[in-house]
């Protein structure tokens, strides 16, 4: 394992993993559509519009693996996978709370930073040198 200092962002860091994993978009929404208990796969795929069973099957073997969500199969005909968050999950749950209370806060003043940028850039003027395009 390489020197983990978070103001190195090593490539081979444990920490660097997991962090990719759990900032996926895809498993913010999963952790956030189990937090009312545990559901079964299909439930999770219809509240989370526009994942594919692909990307959601990938994502919940990930968060698996990581100890967020457990995997339950219930031996019925046909057979049925159910997943719930654990309770080293649920310590991600404040944070992200967190992280969803700034975003509803500050999301007018992000919306405004976009339509700005988006503006210089469809009407770009004399002085500004576009070096990206």
């Amino acid at each position: 394992m390489s020197d983990c200092r978070p103001e190195s962002f090593s490539s081979d860091c444990p920490s660097r993993l997991l962090f990719d994993q759990i900032a996926d978009k895809w498993s913010m929404m999963i952790l956030v559509v189990l937090d009312a208990g545990p559901l079964r796969f299909n439930a999770v795929k219809r509240r989370l519009e526009g994942v594919t069973q692909k990307a959601l099957t990938q994502c919940l073997r990930r968060l698996e693996r990581n100890g967020l969500v457990s995997r339950r199969v219930i031996p019925i005909s046909p057979v049925a996978v159910e997943y719930e968050i654990t309770p080293l999950g649920r310590t991600l749950q404040p944070p992200f709370k967190a992280l969803y209370a700034w975003m509803m806060a500050h999301l007018p003043e992000v919306e405004a930073a976009r339509q700005a940028f988006d503006r210089r850039l469809a009407a770009p003027s004399s002085v500004d040198i576009r070096l990206d395009r």
